[in-house]
């Protein structure tokens, strides 16, 4: 299949990347072991002007300083102390958007999966094995270690996989646990496929 490129990630409207990774595979070859997943959720932050955003007014911090590089990289962060969240920086460098990859669904490496994530039960639906944004870094592999990572390397990337999606097949809704963001929290910019 065929690599996501910087002409993807480069795209100015973040709500539609958010849309346009739906259907996509998430590829990560950490320590020599490949696995892969189908992205089914995703939300969108807008950057500065987003309430729900790390970078909005303009906050930049040691943590944040991902965001505001050029897109193509993941933005991955410690959520609650345990939590690692991959998030997929789009826009040009200095514009900070983002969009959080919500859940996959496993395709590629389901045992190593398993055992990253603690599950040893083989009877594990294939859709509960990463549904959530803690789950889907932890199945991977992925840790802030792999913050600034570019999607254009070996060690993660996104890949088309041949599905057609349409507008029909998305559902959308406000973006979960960003009540502090006032009205933005309202946005819908949560996804995710039917």
């Amino acid at each position: 299949m065929v690599k996501l490129g910087h002409e993807f990630f480069q795209q100015e409207d973040v709500v539609q990347v958010s849309k346009d990774l739906l259907g996509k595979y998430l590829i990560t070859n950490i320590q020599n072991i490949k696995t892969q997943g189908l992205i089914i959720e995703t939300e969108a932050y807008a950057g500065v002007k987003d309430k729900a955003s790390h970078a909005y007014n303009g906050r930049r911090t040691a943590r944040t300083e991902t965001m505001y590089q050029e897109g193509g990289i993941a933005y991955i962060y410690l959520c609650y102390g345990l939590h690692h969240l991959l998030n997929v920086v789009t826009n040009v460098k200095n514009v900070p958007h983002a969009v959080l990859i919500r859940s996959i669904q496993p395709v590629h490496g389901i045992d190593e999966i398993r055992k990253r994530r603690n599950l040893n039960r083989s009877n594990t639906k294939l859709k509960d094995l990463c549904p959530g944004p803690g789950t889907v870094s932890q199945g991977l592999g992925l840790t802030i270690e792999n913050d600034g990572e570019s999607f254009l390397g070996n060690k993660i990337w996104i890949e088309e996989s041949g599905i057609t999606i349409s507008e029909k097949d998305i559902v959308s809704g406000s973006r979960i646990g960003v009540a502090y963001a006032e009205e933005d929290a309202l946005l819908p910019y949560r996804f995710r496929l039917i």
